[in-house]
């Protein structure tokens, strides 16, 4: 059984054809504009920029007081509210502060963190 030439042609192209992609023209591409810079989208919120000083004053002593290499986490809690503070050292030899906060109730649903400072320090 021999295939006619013109269709051998056509089976041997086919896998080639979905090879090909479409050419975009020039001058048709534009860059999405710029948004906001990435300091826009940083939360702002209850504490940023506290100490672990401040935290203390505060809230009293913390339940937990975690120390990693470049982080600490202090926990306070007082059985209406859990507070997570977060703290980085802004540039080598500064002193930590509080970058980010998480807060939650005590069965791990997440609350303003701003109402869970006002929790934390009714006591």
């Amino acid at each position: 059984m021999m295939i006619a030439r013109p269709v051998l042609s056509v089976l041997l192209l086919a896998p080639l054809a979905a090879c090909g992609g479409s050419v975009v023209p020039r001058g048709s591409y534009a860059p999405p504009p710029a948004g906001p810079p990435a300091s826009a989208f940083q939360k702002q919120g209850p504490l940023l920029g506290s100490d672990a000083r401040r935290l203390t004053q505060l809230f009293g002593t913390p339940r937990l007081d975690i120390r990693e290499t470049t982080v600490r986490k202090l926990q306070f809690a007082n059985g209406r509210c859990v507070l997570d503070a977060y703290l980085y050292a802004p540039a080598r030899g500064k002193e930590p502060v509080v970058t980010h906060v998480d807060a939650r109730n005590p069965t791990g649903a997440d609350v303003d963190p701003a109402a869970c400072v006002s929790a934390l320090q009714s006591k």
